[in-house]
């Protein structure tokens, strides 16, 4: 076709609607619903699938199990509406760090691209001078992703309990009025993002001071307080630079960041060798090999992006210390003192702690029930001496489908329906579950593993179902009997 016969793209977002309605009716979306209903014994109604979390990994899963057919779903975000997820929570970044062509959750649908939904507002020109997707932008196209999808989330809930019943999981939620609910599921999705099984890494240190005085990076921080304070911000990843900027562009006085590692790293490792090759070879290496790989990622560190290291060096009364980890920190008054190891003293009002996340499960008030009986790395592979990481060995080790498994076989079936499509699936089954480039292809992996296993779950029902299908292909009316008589 040429280029003066090709149809025009769509020049609005009700343009880019109608092409992607379209499109997904040419993919037979929606497919029919093929579960049979679920009921107890006691005659209580189980869901099918549970989804906590509404982010970027909640809204794609639910996106896949639609595709496959599975409608009976409800999803759960604890944020109000509008803003699931971190980022315009505690991320702080100008942009986002990946390239701005990458899928994201558009689960191969060219229309349900950022790409698609940015030109169709702004044009093509805007998309060619674009370098970084905005922040907020991302925010704002993954609503209208929720919206055009017609996911329905149930936002304000809070996820306060999952405890196993048989292999169904029964959750119990709290909403933001105080109202409270109970139901059982078959599956249950935690998609709850970067700190979704864990908590957020504090130095004890830290902990210890009074709270007015220091803040971990994924807090709600009054930035605008800190006009003409001194901060310290420990830490010298992507997070440091964030909070620090900000901290410097509403007028702290000074701002310190403190760095355990000698220089500041510069190579992002896992990008030297990401490829379709990785993404879909990753779950399939040896323990060994993924453990290693991870080990030495962790080890080399992600330096933070170009342009948000210079968002904050660009001002003068912002100091970079390195060999810097932190040997006390005391207060006195409001005043904060803090020691390095190697000697250096710093006055502070203000401390952030850029100190990231653990994985913790044990943290994880509503899975206090199911917590003992959770496999981690630690249960089922012991990695060498000089590999030695308690990190890595508190992830959980998953099964097909982003599964959790028992510590020991048989004490908890249920745990086999409990998914964790977030990031402390990345040691299991690699970056698909958290990050921009590769989600579709983990949500494409979790649904049809979740497909597969309602449907080997319900085989008698189905065998039954095809026992009894009797439409037929044929009346009778299109064949004559070689012998004489009439069709059959």
């Amino acid at each position: 076709m040429s280029d003066a016969t090709a149809p025009l793209p769509p020049a609005s977002l009700s343009e880019l609607e109608a092409q992607l309605a379209r499109e997904l009716s040419l993919l037979n979306f929606p497919p029919a619903a093929w579960l049979p209903e679920y009921v107890t014994s006691a005659g209580e109604r189980v869901l099918s699938v549970a989804i906590v979390g509404a982010g970027q990994c909640g809204l794609a899963a639910a996106f896949s199990l639609k595709r496959l057919g599975i409608d009976d779903l409800r999803i759960f975000d604890q944020a109000p509406c509008g803003k699931a997820g971190p980022w315009i929570d505690y991320a702080r970044m100008e942009t986002l760090r990946s390239p701005k062509h990458l899928l994201g959750p558009a689960c191969d649908i060219p229309a349900l691209t950022f790409q698609a939904w940015f030109r169709a507002q702004f044009g093509d020109d805007a998309w060619q001078a674009l370098e970084k997707i905005p922040r907020p932008q991302w925010q704002q196209y993954l609503e209208w992703y929720r919206q055009v999808l017609k996911l329905e989330v149930e936002f304000d809930t809070r996820i306060t309990r999952v405890a196993a019943e048989g292999e169904l999981l029964r959750l119990t939620l709290e909403r933001s009025d105080g109202h409270r609910e109970q139901l059982l599921a078959r599956k249950v999705v935690f998609a709850t993002g970067r700190d979704g099984l864990g908590t957020p890494s504090i130095p004890e240190c830290i902990a210890q001071l009074d709270r007015r005085y220091w803040a971990h990076s994924a807090d709600a921080i009054d930035f605008a307080a800190l006009k003409g304070k001194r901060v310290v911000v420990v830490g010298m990843g992507s997070a440091a630079m964030d909070n620090a900027a900000e901290a410097l562009e509403h007028g702290a006085a000074e701002v310190r960041l403190l760095a355990r590692r000698p220089s500041m790293p510069t190579i992002n490792k896992l990008m030297g060798i990401g490829s379709p090759g990785f993404t879909h070879g990753f779950p399939r290496l040896s323990a060994a090999w993924r453990w290693r790989i991870m080990y030495y990622s962790a080890a080399t560190q992600t330096p933070p992006p170009h342009g948000s290291t210079l968002r904050v060096s660009r001002h003068d009364n912002a100091y970079f210390y390195f060999n810097a980890g932190l040997a006390s920190v005391t207060q006195q008054g409001d005043r904060i003192h803090l020691e390095t190891v190697n000697g250096q003293r710093f006055e502070a009002d203000y401390v952030i702690a850029a100190t990231g996340f653990n994985v913790d499960i044990a943290a994880r008030a509503e899975l206090t029930d199911l917590e003992p009986s959770i496999a981690r790395w630690r249960d089922r592979y012991t990695p060498p001496a000089e590999l030695e990481s308690a990190g890595l060995g508190a992830f959980p080790w998953l099964g097909d489908g982003f599964a959790m498994t028992e510590r020991h076989p048989g004490e908890c079936p249920a745990l086999g329906n409990l998914h964790a499509f977030n990031y402390a699936a990345s040691l299991s089954l690699g970056k698909v579950s958290g990050d921009i480039p590769a989600v579709s292809i983990g949500a494409q992996w979790l649904a049809q593993a979740i497909a597969g296993q309602l449907y080997g779950a319900d085989i008698d029902n189905h065998w039954q179902a095809l026992l009894d299908f009797s439409k037929p292909e044929l009346d009778g009316s299109e064949w004559r009997d070689a012998d004489g008589g009439e069709g059959a």
